[in-house]
């Protein structure tokens, strides 16, 4: 699909595919009439000749190779025909080589070195362009392509991409790199006679024949030869031939000459950090369990109910930190060598081997994640250090909102001088409104005297694009009563966003947008999936598995990255960090993702309500990374496309053992194999070490299939996979593209009309999408549901920190959007809890080892906590307004327990602090906002999923606000917005404040003897209040006052609870009431 060819709207159902032209031009213009044939060698187009016809290299056998091979063969190589070994001949404007004075013809002495001039046509064929026509005129067919505009309107194909008139392969550009296994010709040109040569054998002839496999291995060795050659070149003088290069974390290294090396290696945890650690947690663990035998051997009589609660909670505490804790048991680091990753598939001066990459960029509301936010995460993208013809950007847009794709547009014209400008400074990050933000000393390191005039100018092109999309903005506050329209007059398709045809518009591209310097861009392509009433769409993952199928019908990346649209490049290579993994033979085989960090911009100094997450992303993730591997935490992910697909991961015999709690409860393996044959059948699929096939249910073929003939099994084959993947051949074929690319199968005439059929709303129904493959359909946090059934599948994960952040995304500051933020994360985990993929009970096939196990078990089961961490809560209060203590009278050896206890928390934290890195403030204000999180939101959590799952009551979700900072520094930080999840913690602060000045006044009238036992209720009620001062702060706002509403209702509460108290009065005895009740009054 050609870039600016206009928006593509449809739906399969309805047989519909209309085609609506954005920009103002009047004609219709159809699609590009791409034709060539594919180099057998290197893969890329064989290219035209000066006079306009198929370069043909070899006049016996016509065998494809284009013109670069045919120079290199006859330069370097052995000057013959790889398929029929005749010896090439010189051509026009070819240089000399040995052995051309024995040819007859006539020498082209005047051309001989002109190749560079008299060829530009054909090398740019080879490059993807049209050779006699420019990137904004293309070569258009005899039958143009019906407007929506005109009146009329196209159902089905594209009439001027028929397969009669139009037939591509795809080639090693944007749409991905050609298969290089199959002959191609093109039907439309003429086949070049071949005369056969007698004196030959003919079983040379042919492409799968032994001497055509020898050849190609001679090739390879010969390339790898070259690349020892090259690395010689570097290496230094008294270095054994090493060559000095430099990690990802700035320190020197030394490669050996061999590229074959890994890309990456893990960095341990110092011993001296880690083995003190690990002792001090054997030390609590026995602390913690002398501590729970002393409480639940010494109750306290008078008051039952408090110490009864108080233990319970105490119990769910060391359960807590026990899931919490043990799977941080072996963290690591790992660092990248991105000089191995360019030395093994990205040397200069050739064609890069670095496997393409499609990235996915998701949004739904534009008012409130603003398309100004969107595009500079898009031009981010645009320029990475990557090559643009493996780099695709899908936008998906799951609001069908016309100001998201007017801003699109907008972005991909203002790319074309934002790419190249980052590119010749390399500037960093390449986001323009973060990088002009940037307080910093912008000449550093900048060697080009333009440099300054440069960066002014492209400053005054930002802020008068700015303009332009604020416009949009302003336009689309209020929406007129017929709809949007487009430039042309269309009524904008997307009007009803729950009721709407799918849209796809590609932007730029192979075929369409350029530079202001000439250069290719990656492609961008606009998406909104077809929406209609009485489909489930799944909100976020129903969109992204809609983008992974658009995007492998049309590009088909071997991996896949997802960002929010918040979500910003902040380091331009990024896409290699990742690689070095993905492309690692080690790793690769085996790693489904790769995880980033997410680090974030405007947040205030103090990060008052702990939304850098530095405690999870710094501690717990790099404890993880030493098990299986981090969790997916929804952004900032490289996908390997296989294990979406749901395909097992290549596998070791190692890798296949199974955790300890496997082989004590079954056996070793050898033990099973007595177990019946249909059971090993269904054993073997699971535990399948090769990736080659899909995971098919082997129950849906009969079990005679052996006895059906070759068609029926073919067929049957067939119907497994459609039911597996959908009704769409040229998807499924193109989920065995193992290295992605285009199947070489696939007619470009249906690509238009496949890809809206996959992004149809129905395309889903009787598959298993969403169930077994793509993201998980299930929870609101799909990212948690997805990444857990890869692990249970044997997949690994990695976690890479480069030195420079590689993402960084804006975060809500204010107190209820975080709380708002933090009720949905913990209602997707009550929701999985509550599912069949629970990891309490769902995986047990020996693949997903057991600390990991505890990893996601914790994941799923804090927002339970918040019920034993409320009542804990209350208890100081509770002690102070009664009298009574959770906690009898102890002796000095009971006494020794509680401060054990108190000093293997602090010295578990210190030394946890010691080997991550993490600063003690940002560790409190996570403990600050646990208190605060478990008090509000996940109490709320929970019964928000239970009334979902038990009594189907859905809860609406709310998407995070994204507003720029526009009324000063951190303005939002002081916004208050009414929830109701403020009311619990402000009733708990009050019920505190009030016990506290409940149990002092009664101290100061009974005397001295009670303000011993007083000290341990106030220690205890401190604690809790100031955990909760964040909160406080945010109640009061700037003008530290704070709304009626949440006063009225805290007060109201806080005085039933009292009032009920003092009306029961649990904690006094029978004997006690007859005993009041005997005395005298004032009348006595």
């Amino acid at each position: 699909m050609e870039a600016n060819a206009g928006l593509v709207a449809g739906s399969h159902k309805r047989n519909e595919l209309v085609r609506i032209r954005h920009d103002s031009d009047g004609g219709p213009k159809p699609l590009k009439n791409m034709n060539g044939q594919i180099c057998q060698i290197c893969g890329d187009t064989v290219g035209l000749t000066e006079n306009d016809d198929v370069f043909v290299a070899c006049n016996e056998c016509a065998f494809p190779v284009c013109r670069p091979c045919y120079e290199y063969e006859r330069r370097d190589g052995n000057q013959a025909c790889p398929q029929c070994k005749t010896r090439y001949k010189r051509h026009k404007g070819s240089p000399r080589v040995d052995g051309d004075d024995d040819e007859d013809d006539v020498d082209d002495l005047e051309n001989e070195f002109d190749y560079a001039q008299g060829n530009a046509k054909g090398r740019r064929q080879w490059q993807g362009e049209d050779p006699d026509l420019s990137s904004s005129s293309r070569r258009e067919s005899q039958q143009p392509v019906p407007l929506l505009t005109n009146g009329q309107q196209v159902s089905g194909e594209i009439p001027s991409a028929t397969p009669d008139n139009l037939s591509i392969r795809s080639t090693s550009g944007p749409l991905g790199p050609g298969d290089k296994n199959g002959h191609y010709m093109d039907p439309r040109q003429p086949v070049p006679v071949r005369i056969v040569d007698p004196s030959k054998d003919l079983n040379s002839y042919g492409l799968g024949n032994v001497d055509w496999k020898e050849r190609v291995e001679g090739w390879k060795l010969k390339q790898d030869k070259n690349i020892m050659q090259m690395a010689n070149r570097y290496s230094g003088e008294g270095r054994g031939g090493e060559i000095e290069g430099t990690g990802s974390n700035g320190e020197e290294l030394q490669l050996v000459d061999d590229p074959r090396q890994s890309m990456s290696r893990v960095v341990p945890i110092s011993s001296s950090h880690l083995t003190p650690y690990r002792v001090v947690i054997i030390l609590r663990l026995i602390i913690l369990g002398f501590f729970l035998q002393y409480r639940l051997t010494h109750p306290v009589k008078d008051a039952y109910p408090l110490w009864l609660v108080s233990v319970i909670c105490e119990v769910w505490f060391a359960f807590s930190w026990l899931l919490d804790q043990f799977p941080k048991w072996s963290p690591v680091e790992r660092e990248t060598f991105l000089d191995r990753l360019a030395l093994r598939f990205d040397r200069e001066g050739e064609p890069s081997q670095l496997a393409p990459i499609d990235v996915f960029v998701s949004t739904v509301d534009p008012l409130k994640e603003p398309p100004l936010i969107t595009a500079n995460t898009v031009l981010s993208i645009l320029a990475v250090e990557y090559p643009v013809d493996k780099v695709s950007c899908y936008v998906s847009d799951d609001g069908s909102a016309m100001l998201t794709f007017e801003s699109l547009s907008e972005t991909a014209e203002f790319a074309k001088k934002w790419v190249p400008f980052c590119k010749k400074h390399s500037i960093e990050p390449r986001a323009p409104e973060f990088y002009f933000a940037q307080k910093i000393d912008y000449l550093k390191d900048k060697i080009q005297p333009s440099f300054v005039k440069e960066r002014r100018a492209m400053k005054r092109e930002y802020e008068e694009f700015k303009v332009r999309i604020n416009a949009l903005v302003a336009k689309a506050q209020k929406m007129p009563e017929e709809g949007w329209s487009m430039q042309d007059g269309t009524p904008w398709p997307g009007n009803n966003p729950r009721d709407h045809p799918g849209m796809i518009q590609v932007f730029l591209g192979h075929s369409g947008g350029c530079d202001t310097d000439g250069n290719e861009l990656p492609r961008l392509v606009y998406v909104s999936r077809e929406k209609r009433p009485g489909f489930q769409h799944h909100k976020k993952a129903g969109a992204m598995n809609a983008l992974i199928r658009v995007s492998a019908v049309l590009t088909n990346g071997a991996y896949l990255l997802n960002v929010d649209c918040d979500h910003y490049f902040n380091n331009s290579k990024a896409l290699k960090e990742a690689m070095c993994f993905m492309m690692d033979p080690a790793y690769g085989k085996k790693t489904c993702y790769v995880q980033f960090p997410q680090r974030f911009d405007g947040i205030d100094l103090h990060d008052r309500y702990a939304n850098r997450n530095i405690v999870f992303f710094d501690i717990n993730l790099k404890g993880l990374d030493g098990i299986q591997g981090p969790v997916y935490v929804g952004t900032g992910c490289c996908f390997n496309r296989r294990a979406l697909y749901g395909y097992d991961p290549v596998l070791t015999e190692a890798d296949l053992e199974p955790n300890i709690i496997v082989k004590s409860c079954c056996g070793s393996r050898k033990k099973s194999r007595n177990i019946n044959k249909k059971y090993m059948d269904k054993k073997a699929v699971m535990k399948r070490t090769e990736s080659n096939t899909p995971i098919l249910n082997m129950d849906d073929l009969d079990e005679g299939v052996e006895g059906y003939d070759e068609d029926r099994s073919l067929m049957m084959s067939q119907k497994s996979l459609e039911k597996r993947f959908g009704q769409s051949p040229v998807f499924v074929a193109a989920t065995f593209m193992e290295m992605g690319g285009i199947p070489p199968t696939t007619n470009p005439a249906t690509l238009l009309k496949e890809a809206i059929h996959v992004i149809s709303c129905g395309y889903e129904d009787k598959t298993e999408w969403g169930k077994e493959i793509g993201w998980i359909y299930g929870s609101v946090t799909e990212d948690i549901l997805t990444g857990f059934k890869m692990h249970t599948r044997g997949w690994i994960s990695i976690y890479c920190m480069p030195p420079r952040p590689a993402f960084k995304g804006s975060a809500p500051i204010n107190l209820s959007d975080r709380l708002n933020q933090v009720l949905r994360w913990a209602l997707g985990s009550i929701e999985i809890l509550l599912s069949r993929h629970c990891p309490i009970w769902y995986g047990y096939n020996g693949k997903l080892k057991l600390l990991e196990r505890l990893a996601y078990i914790n994941t799923i089961v804090y927002p339970l906590t918040s019920i034993p961490l409320l009542a804990y809560c209350v208890l100081p209060a509770v002690c102070l307004l009664t009298g009574k203590f959770i906690i009898p009278e102890i002796s000095n050896f009971a006494s020794m327990w509680f401060i054990l206890l108190f000093i293997s928390i602090a010295a578990t934290g210190i030394l946890e602090l010691r080997w991550s890195g993490v600063s003690i403030e940002d560790w409190w204000r996570n403990e600050q906002f646990w208190v605060i999180g478990g008090t509000s939101a996940h109490l709320f959590a929970v019964f928000q999923g239970l009334l979902k799952v038990l009594a189907g009551i859905d809860t609406n979700f709310t998407v995070t606000s994204k507003a720029n900072d526009e009324d000063g520094d951190f303005a939002e930080l002081y916004i208050f917005k009414w929830t109701a999840l403020l009311i619990p913690p402000t009733t708990v602060l009050i019920v505190n404040l009030v016990g506290i000045v409940s149990g002092v006044s009664s101290a100061i009238n009974s005397g001295y003897q009670s303000w011993g036992p007083l000290f341990g209720k106030l220690f205890f009620a401190i604690w809790v209040i100031v955990h909760l001062y964040p909160f406080l702060k945010g109640l009061l706002g700037r003008q530290n006052r704070t709304p009626t509403i949440v006063i009225v209702w805290s007060i109201l509460l806080a005085s039933i609870f009292s009032l009920l108290w003092v009306r029961i009065d649990p904690f006094t005895t029978d004997d006690t009431l007859d005993a009041v009740k005997g005395q005298c009054g004032i009348d006595c």
